[in-house]
């Protein structure tokens, strides 16, 4: 059996409502509920969390997988909060145990205290930037991919707390260009190509 938490990151806010990434968000238990040896449990951040009982969650799962939109090229407020609440909440919990480093040698082994090894995170993000904002010469992003580039520090926090990384899946240009229905279609093929990987059984 894989547990698997989703993480809607979504947040009603300014001229956001919050409806694309709960449609990501359904769409991924709509995928995940057709493997019979799944078990899903989910936040949805906007509608308000116990940061105690999601600390359990992060424990409890196999998978994370994170939904949320980029405001401003970083994680929505909401969102951000949550991290900083419930990861605190897990010190010692289960989440994180220390920064990994020793009073003996403190220049070294930063990043080395998790306590979730051994579980995998996935992340997936909106932009209205098109993704032709990453990869063509001159434009904006300067050639830097989503994840090298705006989710550096976020990847690099799930390590710290020993998170290993799946591929991500960023929606593009999702305010001047949006294709729902063709974007689903093509997100719902990579989860599910992940997760029959993932539900291998492993050879001894």
């Amino acid at each position: 059996m894989k547990k698997v938490l989703i993480i809607n990151g979504g947040q009603n806010f300014g001229h956001s409502g919050g409806k694309y990434n709960k449609t990501i968000a359904d769409s991924t238990l709509e995928v995940l509920q057709k493997f019979e040896n799944v078990e899903v449990k989910t936040t949805t951040i906007d509608e308000g969390y116990n940061k105690d009982e999601e600390v359990q969650k992060f424990v409890w799962a196999d998978v994370i997988i994170y939904h949320t939109p980029i405001w401003w090229f970083q994680l929505p407020n909401g969102f951000k909060k949550y991290i900083d609440e419930v990861f605190t909440a897990g010190h010692a919990k289960g989440i994180y145990m220390s920064d990994g480093r020793t009073s003996d040698n403190p220049q070294t082994n930063y990043g080395t205290g998790g306590m979730l090894g051994g579980r995998k995170y996935m992340v997936t993000t909106s932009w209205n930037a098109p993704e032709t904002a990453f990869t063509l010469p001159g434009e904006f992003f300067n050639e830097t991919s989503v994840d090298n580039g705006p989710l550096f520090g976020f990847h690099r926090m799930n390590a710290f707390v020993s998170l290993e990384k799946m591929e991500s899946f960023h929606f593009h240009d999702v305010e001047k260009n949006a294709n729902i229905e063709r974007d689903m279609k093509v997100y719902k093929e990579h989860l599910t190509n992940i997760f029959e990987q993932e539900l291998k059984p492993q050879l001894a």
